[in-house]
């Protein structure tokens, strides 16, 4: 294998998984920062209140985008097999 097609390979799936880990990343943060902006305009410092709504948010997040996520990781381990023969030379 030569250093660029490893190279390739690991960018490669660097890139399958931030696809697959940005929109639950987004969803945690967006809400983080609505939360802590409402926990400073009401003085609420409640932990339950910061982190319940975060864990749910992402749980729902999950199960709603998991079909997507899947057909993305099926799609990356489908062109490495592809490519498979690449890798052995």
């Amino acid at each position: 294998m030569s250093p660029q097609l490893a190279i390739h390979v690991v960018s490669d799936a660097l890139l399958a998984a931030f696809y697959i880990a940005a929109p639950l990343l987004l969803i945690s943060f967006v809400l983080g920062v609505v939360i802590n902006v409402i926990q400073i305009a009401t003085s609420l410092q409640d932990q339950v209140f910061s982190t319940v709504p975060r864990l749910t948010a992402c749980l729902g997040a999950f199960l709603f985008l998991m079909p997507w996520m899947l057909s993305r990781a099926t799609g990356y381990a489908i062109s490495v097999m592809h490519d498979l023969a690449k890798f052995t030379h």
